[in-house]
This record gives structure tokens, C-alpha cells and sequence, in this order.
């Protein structure tokens, strides 16, 4: 399975299912191996963060710094992990999961509040001030019951965004 020139055998498609806790299809996982050889363009089995740039939705996200942190150097089943967050049949806990990596830059397992500010910058840009930003986060964090000075951790993820209706899907064409 890491030399893209090999094709998948059942095992490997079942392999990559339990590890993505099924979020995707046998069927959507032989098409995201299609598209993962695709970007591995130098046939190394991993795809690089400037490969992963070469995905045009991906290249204008605005928080695609980010998440190219979380993607270099990632091989094929580690590459489906990745993307089962945005499978219509990824739990909501996976969601979070997800997002909270995004927000826990440094991999320490804490949100501060700096971190949240610049995944808001990230998402803003110059469209509202530093001032705005750190405004519109104070009042949400006080609302959700926490402070500037809070530590984050997933359980005080999955307790702000739990009874929220998230949704984070993209389709995967299947040939």
C-alpha cells in the first residue's frame, strides 16, 4: 500500500476502512487511492504539503496553512484518516476532533485564546480588525461559560460545538 505504483487488494480497502471507522465506502475509498497516486507525483507513497497544494479548493482555503501542517507527509491510509472528518458519515465527535486540531496548532492539547484568535485572523483576514476579533471572541467564549485567560481541551469542545448541527461534508466521486 505505500508504493503507489500497486493497486489496493481487498485487504488494503478493508484495512483503510476500519482505520477511517468506515466513513468512507470501499468503493470511495478505491477513488480517494486514485486521487492520492494522482498527487503523489513522485510515486514516494506520501504526499508533501506542496503536493497537497496542487488541489485548487484546497490552495484557496483560508486556513490552508493550517491544515498543511496537518497533512505533509501523510500516506494513503493516514491521508483517508484525514479526510473521513468531512464524509457525511463522520461522527460528530470526529467533527470536533478534527476542528480541535486545527485550533490546537502546537499539538499540546490546549486551545488558548491567542490560538483561537489567529484561526479567526486566519478566517477574517483585513476584513475586521484585531480589536473586532478579540471583541466577537471574548463575548463567544463568555457565553460558552469560559474566559480569555481558558484553557481549552476536546471535552470543552465537544461541550460547546456537541448540540451543534455541524456539518463538514464533501462529496467523493466515484467512477
Amino acid at each position: 500500500m505505500g508504493n503507489t505504483s500497486s493497486m489496493l487488494t481487498q485487504y488494503d480497502i478493508e484495512e483503510v476502512q476500519q482505520h477511517c471507522n468506515k466513513a468512507f465506502s470501499q468503493q470511495e475509498i478505491v477513488s480517494l487511492y486514485e486521487r492520492f497516486c494522482q498527487l503523489d507525483r513522485n510515486g514516494g507513497g506520501f504526499v508533501s504539503a506542496e503536493e497537497f497544494l496542487s488541489v485548487p479548493e484546497f490552495a484557496v482555503n483560508p486556513l490552508s496553512q493550517r491544515l498543511l501542517r496537518m497533512v505533509d507527509g501523510l500516506n494513503f491510509k493516514e491521508f483517508v484518516a484525514f479526510l473521513s472528518a468531512f464524509s457525511p458519515r463522520a461522527t460528530l465527535l470526529q467533527r470536533i476532533e478534527f476542528i480541535f486540531k486545527v485550533y490546537d496548532s502546537d499539538g499540546n492539547g490546549k486551545v488558548t485564546f491567542n490560538d483561537m484568535l489567529d484561526v479567526l485572523h486566519d478566517l477574517t483576514g483585513q476584513f475586521i480588525s484585531e480589536n473586532q476579533r478579540k471583541q466577537v471572541l471574548t463575548q463567544v467564549l463568555d457565553e460558552a461559560g469560559y474566559t480569555k485567560e481558558s484553557l481549552l481541551v476536546l471535552s470543552d469542545f465537544v461541550k460547546i460545538l456537541g448540540s451543534s448541527g455541524l456539518k463538514m461534508e464533501v462529496e467523493v466521486p466515484v467512477d
